[in-house]
C-alpha cells in the first residue's frame, strides 16, 4: 500500500428527483495529496487489497408553503447509506452501497385535521466499479505507488454503476389512509437503474494545498408497473426522469500534523443538476423535473485510518417545471445536512 495514502473516503450524497433516492460519489485522500470534497467525486482509487467501510446521513428539511395551496407537504427526509469498498487493483476499485430511507410527509385528513404519512425501509442495493488513470506524457493506469510529484499530475476516473430492485416500491408508494399513489415516497424503484460518470482532479502546482475537481454523470431509469390500480382498473406505470449532473469543487488543506496523522480540509462546491420529467402512465408528469444549482460548504477531518465529513448543501438557483407546484421537489429544500464517516483497513 502506498504509505502516502492515509484514509479512503466515499461521499454518498443523496441527490434526487423529488429527493426519492440516493447516489454515490467516490473519493480517497491522504495526509498528502489531493483533497476529496463531500459531493463531487474525486479521481482517487482505493489502495490495492484495502477495504473501506462507510456510513453517511443526508438530512433534508423541506420548505413549507400555504396549506391552502399544498394540503400535502413533504416535511423531512433521512437518507442513511452504508457502503463497503475494495481495492481490486491500484487502478480498479469496487463498491457496494446499502441505503436506508425515512421520508415524512404531513397530509390533510379528509375527516379533519392532519396526519403524518411516513415511509421507511431499506432501498435498492447498488454496485459501482471505478477505473483510475492519469496523464503523464500520455494516459496510463494509476500505478501501485506514486510520489508527491506524481500526485500533481492530472488524475481521472471513469465509473459505472447499477442497482438491483431490493427496496419496497409498491407498499411504500401508497398512502393507505387515502389510497393515494406517491412514487416519490417509495423506498425502491422496482427496476434497476444505470449510472455512468467521469472525473478529473488536479492539485495546484503553485500551492499543493489546493485541489480542483470536476465530476459529470448520468443516471438512466426505466418504467415500472405497480400493483396500484388506476380508476380504470389498469395498473399504475411510472418512470422516474433521467438525471444529468456536472459538479465542480475546490478543496483546501487547512491543517496537517504528520506526527499525529491528522489532516483537516475545507471545501466549496457547485453542483448543477438537470432532471428530466417523470412519466406517469406514459405521459410526462407536470410539476416534475427542471434545473438546479446547489452550493455546498463543508470540511473533512482525517485521523489515522478514519475520516469525518460535515457539510451544508443549499439551492442557490433553480428553474423548475411548474415550479409553484413543486413543494418537496429538489431545489425546494430549506437545507441539507451531510455527515459522513469512513475507515480504511
Amino acid at each position: 500500500m502506498n504509505k502516502k495514502v492515509l484514509v479512503g473516503i466515499i461521499s454518498l450524497i443523496p441527490i434526487s428527483v423529488f429527493a426519492h433516492h440516493g447516489v454515490a460519489s467516490l473519493g480517497a485522500a491522504g495526509l498528502e495529496g489531493p483533497g476529496a470534497p463531500l459531493e463531487t467525486s474525486s479521481s482517487a482509487t482505493l489502495p490495492e487489497g484495502s477495504w473501506l467501510f462507510y456510513g453517511k446521513l443526508d438530512y433534508v428539511k423541506w420548505k413549507k408553503y400555504s396549506w391552502s395551496e399544498f394540503p400535502d407537504q413533504k416535511d423531512e427526509y433521512y437518507f442513511w447509506t452504508y457502503g463497503i469498498g475494495y481495492g481490486v487493483k491500484p487502478y480498479l476499485s469496487a463498491y457496494m452501497f446499502i441505503p436506508y430511507y425515512t421520508k415524512k410527509e404531513i397530509k390533510e385528513n379528509p375527516s379533519g385535521g392532519q396526519y403524518n404519512f411516513t415511509s421507511s425501509g431499506f432501498a435498492d442495493i447498488s454496485f459501482m466499479a471505478v477505473l483510475g488513470y492519469k496523464y503523464d506524457k500520455g494516459f496510463k493506469l494509476v500505478p501501485k505507488k506514486e510520489s508527491l510529484d506524481d500526485m500533481m499530475d492530472w488524475h481521472f476516473t471513469t465509473y459505472f454503476g447499477f442497482s438491483i430492485p431490493t427496496g419496497d416500491y409498491n407498499g411504500s408508494a401508497v398512502d393507505k389512509v387515502r389510497n393515494d399513489f406517491e412514487a416519490d415516497m417509495a423506498t425502491g424503484f422496482g427496476k434497476p437503474y444505470i449510472r455512468i460518470g467521469q472525473t478529473a482532479t488536479k492539485q495546484f502546482v503553485s500551492n499543493p494545498r489546493f485541489t480542483i475537481l470536476f465530476d459529470t454523470n448520468y443516471i438512466k431509469f426505466f418504467e415500472k408497473t405497480y400493483s396500484y390500480k388506476n380508476p380504470d382498473g389498469s395498473n399504475k406505470k411510472y418512470k422516474y426522469g433521467d438525471e444529468f449532473r456536472f459538479n465542480t469543487a475546490l478543496t483546501y488543506r487547512v491543517l496537517t500534523i504528520p506526527e499525529r496523522k491528522l489532516r483537516l480540509d475545507t471545501s466549496i462546491e457547485a453542483t448543477y443538476q438537470y432532471n428530466q420529467r417523470d412519466k406517469e402512465d406514459g405521459i410526462k408528469a407536470e410539476g416534475s423535473g427542471g434545473k438546479i444549482l446547489y452550493g455546498v460548504l463543508g470540511g473533512r477531518l482525517y485521523y489515522k485510518n478514519t475520516s469525518l465529513g460535515i457539510g451544508v448543501k443549499l439551492p442557490v438557483w433553480k428553474r423548475l417545471n411548474e415550479e409553484s407546484t413543486q413543494q418537496g421537489g429538489e431545489g425546494k429544500e430549506n437545507y441539507r445536512l451531510i455527515i459522513t464517516f469512513s475507515a480504511l483497513f
